[in-house]
């Protein structure tokens, strides 16, 4: 009879990948991060543990969005405070911080659960090529 065993906190195994984002739609690069930080691509994924890896996302100023969504796609956050709703385009904020555009369409992909902290402090993204984590990635 074969045995389904469960990973346990102590044996998980961490590694590290490198994606270049440069001329790749946004929404299919971020289900790829998330899928690699929830840890689902492992054999042994266990969905209650933090299993998945680091991920290095360069190049995110040549990120790609298909149709009109540069001028029409709107990111919104409220201050809190009575008429606080704050909105900025996909174009100024490109501008501003093109890393927060790729932090956010990850993060929104993950899973709304105690685990999505954990995992979105494991993505890191650069503006170039160049990132200080270049003898951990293989």
């Amino acid at each position: 009879m074969q045995k389904t065993t469960q990973l346990k906190k102590e044996e998980i195994k961490r590694k590290w990948h490198k994606i270049d984002l440069a001329g790749r739609t946004l929404g299919r690069a971020a289900t790829e991060i998330a899928k690699l930080l929830i840890g689902k691509h492992k054999p042994d994924y266990t969905p209650h543990l933090d299993s998945g890896d680091y991920v290095v996302a360069l190049n995110s100023k040549a990120i790609q969005v298909s149709g009109k969504k540069r001028e029409n796609k709107f990111y919104h956050h409220h201050t809190g405070y009575m008429g606080g709703l704050k909105s900025i385009s996909f174009d100024k904020l490109m501008e501003k911080d093109p890393n927060r555009i790729i932090k956010l369409a990850v993060k929104n992909m993950l899973p709304k659960n105690k685990l999505r902290k954990q995992r979105i402090k494991r993505l890191m993204v650069f503006e170039g090529k160049e990132h200080p984590y270049g003898e951990k990635i293989n």
